[in-house]
Parts: C-alpha cells; sequence; structure tokens
C-alpha cells in the first residue's frame, strides 16, 4: 500500500542541487532550473538528469544530444527563480542574466556561475512526466569558488 504522505515527504528529503541548465537547437539557446541532477558514473563521468517531457527544452535536447549545467551559488536564488519558467536568448542574455557558448556543445553558460560542465547526451529514458537524460562530461571549468545552492536553502518544494 503506498501511503501518499509518507511518499512525499521522504522523496521531498531526496537532496536536489538547483542550477541552471542550458541547451541549443540550431542556432536557438535556452536555459531552465535543474532541480534534478547527480553524478552517474566516475569512468567516464557521467551524471543524469530529469527534465520535464512537455518542456520546449527538453525537445531541444532530445534534438541537439547536448546540454551544460551552470552551478549556482548559494546566494544565487533569485538567478534560479528566474530560470523556474524557460527563458530565451534575447542578444547575448536571458532577460538581463549574462551568458556565453560553451566551446563543445554551443550551449548557454551562465558568465556569473560558479562554473559548468559542458555534456553530451549517452542515453535517456523517458517514463512519467520526465525524461532521463544521461550525459558524459566534455568539457568543465569552474568561475570561481562559493558554496553551492541546494533547494533546502530555499522556501522551495520539488517533487515527491
Amino acid at each position: 500500500m503506498l501511503d501518499e504522505k509518507a511518499k512525499r515527504t521522504l522523496l521531498r528529503n531526496i537532496p536536489h542541487p538547483l542550477n541552471i541548465c542550458g541547451v541549443k537547437e540550431g542556432d536557438q539557446v535556452n536555459g531552465f532550473t535543474l532541480s534534478w541532477m547527480t553524478q552517474a558514473s566516475f569512468k567516464p563521468p557521467l551524471i543524469a538528469i530529469g527534465v520535464r517531457q512537455d518542456s520546449r527544452s527538453h525537445a531541444m535536447l532530445k534534438a541537439s544530444q547536448v546540454f551544460a549545467v551552470s552551478f549556482l551559488e548559494v546566494t544565487q536564488q533569485t538567478l534560479a527563480e528566474a530560470f523556474f519558467k524557460p527563458q530565451e536568448q534575447v542578444g547575448n542574455k536571458f532577460g538581463e542574466v549574462e551568458f556565453y557558448l560553451g566551446e563543445a556543445t554551443g550551449c548557454p553558460i551562465i558568465t556569473e556561475a560558479l562554473g559548468y560542465i559542458e555534456c553530451q547526451v549517452k542515453g535517456s529514458l523517458e517514463e512519467g512526466d520526465h525524461s532521463l537524460f544521461v550525459g558524459e562530461v566534455i568539457a568543465a571549468a569552474q568561475h570561481r569558488q562559493g558554496q553551492p545552492l541546494w533547494l533546502k536553502d530555499t522556501p522551495w518544494q520539488y517533487g515527491g
């Protein structure tokens, strides 16, 4: 028997980093707040991300098979909130947020992030309302040091 209240409580205890995922399709770029991510392998370096299937970013990621993750600092909650609704490119910005395109993937990377990884999709699983994409890390750089932003650092709840 599934106790709905217990399920929600326990699943919300899973730690979730909050970062910005940049995607592209052709010349178009987009970004969204990514809260489902984990390292899946050391050799090769793989991460797994969850992406809502009914989003534009999902379609772009599926078409291009590449993405970039910009790691946010604990003080960048407002930035994470801005990307809850996918952000499209206007010049060299997502609204007021400056970015540049990664050399390995061409996906947008947030200039003020702690750092980034760029990934090539190696596999996916489309079940439920999110797809799981497994990406091999093909490029990475650290812009600066800082404490990462976690969902627990915010008043928000996602999942469960």
